[in-house]
């Protein structure tokens, strides 16, 4: 039958394209349906467009402090916010077109619209009623519309939306979401941001970078809550020191709006409340499951606090209705959404030595000024579940390749297990440490022992020396510091 395939895939961000891709590898017929943009929210609103905010930040804060790498530049510099955003923009419909491609090459049809479950293997996709702010890249010819679909295996990938607070709901004009925080109409002068997890911490950076004053309420005890408490701390130094104001152990519990600013209701620990006036507020306090109008209550597809309850697989309560990523609840990240969906789509084809993932190797990036990278267990993780640990620390001040990037300011941090040398977390704050990461990542999924990463020769000079500088000093064998 013409709609009757093999996989569906609702949703096409990271999880959903990636698992239609690994589908159409192995021979089955698939289709992924939209609703409004191939490539989801990382690509068009999310992962992608946000760095290309950010590296024009970094551009501008390197042209800023030209001088003291020898350079002269002419002329005050400023940054053009309507420039920035329109490159931005450009690489995230860039980013969508690349999807739309890659349906076609791998023979996926695209079925434009909103679906909803009606039986485990059916599904009828309606009209989008989803606004699309962003002009969408051509579509692919192998697209289809509204009607009645079937398939054997059922993918629910339809990710997750900015969570919102009662009585703080976003207005899209004084109170923010990520949405208009990446497309503002104008550059405020001061900005309040509500929580400093990574989405928050990102967007204080780049508007602080970009001269705005920035104020950050985090309602936990320590800027970044996810992260090692060690690693967390030195961050929050370095936002102190660009003039970032951060205000934690505090929550947000009124908004008073003015025709073009904000007044929030600061309440402290110990009960005082500090009223901020600000151009424009942030909501920034997580996300959750897009799990509305699906017709899971019909089919009794379980779920809980937002998301969809899943086993190791992706497979749910319904035999053939599967979730992948966000949907799926946390981590919330689009890798991990990747590699849940190919997981998914080899257990559904019956590949062997298909494994469940495994969370604790999942790494986490903060792409803020220093940048933020983290996998594993926590300092203070470890010590709670009983563990003797080695503790290793190496700062890149003491690092030539930072050191001659004019970028010392940062540290690694590892963790290990003291009777067997197992590596049980690794977290990192400075330049570029969402790229160096991925070197601990790769250690812990092979199992590797202190003893094999001292014996790893790194290249010099890098700041990669320092990943294997904090090995040594954990068992008092630095050899630069």
């Amino acid at each position: 039958m013409a709609n009757s395939y093999d996989v569906i895939v609702i949703g096409s961000g990271p999880g959903g394209y990636i698992a239609a891709i690994r589908a159409a590898q192995l021979g089955l017929k698939v289709a992924v349906v939209e609703r409004e943009h191939l490539a989801g929210i990382c690509s068009n609103w999310g992962c992608i467009p946000t760095k290309a905010l950010l590296r024009s930040a970094e551009v501008l804060h390197l042209a800023e402090h030209a001088k003291n790498y020898g350079l002269t530049l002419e002329g005050k510099i400023t940054p053009d916010l309507a420039a920035i955003v329109k490159r931005s923009r450009g690489i995230a419909e860039r980013m969508n077109g690349g999807v739309g491609f890659l349906m076609k090459k791998n023979k996926v049809d695209v079925i434009w619209g909103e679906a909803k479950l009606t039986k485990p293997n059916e599904i009828v996709v309606a009209k989008t009623t989803k606004t699309i702010v962003q002009p969408q890249a051509p579509l692919p010819k192998n697209t289809l519309g509204e009607g009645t679909y079937t398939a054997k295996h059922i993918i629910i990938a339809t990710g997750a939306r900015p969570r919102a607070l009662p009585g703080i709901e976003p207005d899209g004009k004084l109170i923010w979401t990520y949405f208009e925080a990446m497309n503002p109409d104008r550059m405020p002068k001061s900005l309040l941001v509500m929580g400093s997890g990574a989405i928050g911490i990102e967007f204080a950076s780049f508007y602080r970078t970009l001269g705005v004053d920035v104020t950050v309420v985090e309602l936990l005890p320590q800027v970044m809550p996810v992260e090692d408490a060690e690693i967390s701390a030195f961050a929050k130094k370095q936002f102190d020191k660009q003039g970032m104001k951060i205000i934690l152990d505090a929550k947000v519990t009124k908004v008073e709006k003015s025709a073009d600013s904000v007044t929030a209701h600061v309440e402290k620990k110990d009960g005082s409340i500090e009223k901020i006036t600000a151009d424009r507020l942030i909501s920034a306090v997580g996300v959750q499951g897009n799990i509305e109008n699906l017709g899971l209550e019909a089919l009794g597809v379980k779920t809980d606090r937002g998301c969809i309850v899943i086993d190791g697989y992706g497979k749910t309560n319904v035999p053939g209705v599967y979730a992948i990523g966000d949907v799926a609840g946390p981590p919330m990240l689009a890798h991990k959404a990747e590699h849940e969906a190919v997981i998914c789509v080899e257990k559904i084809a019956g590949l062997p030595n298909v494994h469940p993932m495994d969370k604790l190797k999942i790494p986490g990036c903060t792409y803020c000024n220093p940048q933020v990278a983290s996998v594993g267990l926590t300092e203070a993780k470890a010590k709670a579940e009983g563990r003797d640990i080695r503790v290793g620390r190496f700062p890149f001040v003491a690092n030539g390749k930072a050191i001659a990037l004019g970028e010392d300011q940062g540290m690694v941090k590892t963790i290990f297990d003291k009777k067997t040398g197992e590596l049980l977390g690794a977290h990192l704050v400075g330049a570029e440490v969402t790229e160096l990461i991925q070197g601990f990542v790769v250690a812990m999924n092979l199992e590797t022992t202190e003893e094999d990463l001292m014996h790893t020769i790194f290249p010099h000079p890098t700041i990669s020396e320092t990943l294997k500088e904090s090995v040594l000093d954990a068992y008092g064998r630095a050899l630069n510091a």
